[in-house]
């Protein structure tokens, strides 16, 4: 009989999406951080260098960050360093997850591999979460980097 012993790894499986967009890497980096212009309408803060913080605000909601890493025009990660997520049991779910994004070059494109590190199939947020990210992360993120314009809440 097989050994259907699985490590934790296939069983957690962190929110991912993957985007490509008609802009070089470092313009890719630059847009990213232009949160409020694909995320968040209320977003206070920075978002480009390494240590900067910021915060958005979806009425009662909100998620402070801190860039932990920022390799301009290949990734950027950002850190929760807290939240108020007010429809969970866990109001404080997002805290300590990452927010990571991976930047490439493919052929005249640009390849941005996004993945909420933390935001897993198993916790409460994961089902309205993944439509959300899945909305701005993808949908909207890639209007705004090929567009100009974004549509953030």
């Amino acid at each position: 009989m097989e050994n259907k012993n699985y490590s934790t790894a296939h069983e957690k499986k962190d929110f991912h999406r993957t985007i490509t967009v008609n802009a070089s890497p470092k313009e890719a980096f630059e847009k990213i951080a232009k949160v409020g212009d694909w995320w968040a309408k209320s977003f206070t803060g920075k978002a480009l260098n390494l240590g900067d913080t910021f915060r958005v605000e979806f009425g009662t909601t909100w998620v402070n960050f801190k860039i932990s890493e920022a390799i301009p025009g290949k990734k950027i990660v950002w850190y929760v360093t807290d939240s108020y997520l007010p429809w969970l049991k866990d109001k404080k779910e997002w805290n300590d997850t990452q927010v990571v994004y991976e930047i490439s070059s493919d052929g005249n494109k640009t390849v941005i591999d996004f993945t909420h590190v933390g935001l897993q199939p198993q916790i409460e947020c994961y089902g309205n979460c993944e439509k959300g990210w899945t909305r701005f992360a993808t949908i909207s993120l890639q209007k705004f980097i090929n567009e100009g314009k974004g549509l953030p809440e």
